[in-house]
């Protein structure tokens, strides 16, 4: 192991730790203001936001408009997350931008952002995972994409759920079915609704879009983009036989 990874793996142990604690009274309270600011959203809001996440989960598994970059093969994983760890940051500011322009717009604007958001927030997990070598053109490892934006947005308590699942990927990938037909994707994505994003609700009020959308873009790419590195560091170091991974537990001890 060399000296990086060994950085890495300790920072590992402090993100896995954070992702399987219990909801804490603030999560709790946070979750109940969430809620109760989205009873005041329209149902017309609500329906678009529905229809945004399940056309990105259709998209994301069965399209190719994603699927565009090829994996790249570095010999380090210090050399791999400088190059992801840039196009965050690229994505960032390109995200902010076009936040800020569109929560000045106003409300239809605003709208109408909301899938655009998602689908630059997946071409960042596609690029990202091509960094890492993965190999996208492969349903299992689209699925993971969508583990990792679930892990994102989750609260609390789905976010243990959805990271038990990541951290013993290599048996959830071999039980997963040969073929994309088989698997539930509808019910997959019905999941995401009560958790993704509700952030974004802000952009829509009048007078403060334009700063909530420049700033809550760019927090929420940021998240995205840490979330994806460690996702895929973890299996790094997985598959360098570095980590023993226990589906439900800590993968790093002492």
């Amino acid at each position: 192991m060399t000296e990086y990874e060994e950085k890495i793996k300790h920072e590992l142990q402090k993100w896995q730790l954070k992702m399987q604690k219990h909801p804490s009274r603030v999560d709790r309270i946070s979750k109940t203001v969430q809620d109760k600011i989205n009873s005041f959203i329209p149902d017309k809001i609500h329906d678009t936001i529905t229809s945004a996440i399940k056309q990105m989960t259709r998209a994301v598994l069965f399209g190719a408009e994603f699927t565009t970059s090829a994996p790249v093969f570095m010999s380090s994983l210090e050399q791999v997350d400088k190059a992801v760890q840039s196009k965050i940051e690229f994505y960032k500011k390109a995200g902010a931008a076009e936040g800020g322009i569109t929560g000045a717009g106003g409300f239809l604007l605003a709208m109408a952002e909301f899938p655009i958001l998602i689908g630059i927030k997946m071409k960042l997990l596609f690029d990202i995972a091509a960094l890492y070598g993965k190999q996208v053109d492969d349903y299992r490892e689209r699925l993971f994409i969508l583990h990792i934006f679930q892990l994102a947005f989750s609260s609390q308590k789905n976010r243990q759920k959805v990271y038990n699942q990541m951290a013993d990927w290599n048996t959830i990938n071999q039980a997963l079915p040969e073929d994309i037909h088989q698997f539930d994707w509808k019910s997959f994505q019905q999941e995401y609704r009560d958790y993704i994003d509700l952030a974004k609700m802000a952009q829509l009020i009048p007078g403060i879009g334009a700063a909530v959308g420049l700033v809550v873009n760019y927090r929420l790419l940021n998240q995205l983009g840490k979330t994806a590195m460690n996702a895929y560091r973890m299996r790094w170091l997985q598959e360098k036989n570095m980590l023993n991974p226990q589906s439900g537990q800590p993968l790093i001890t002492g």
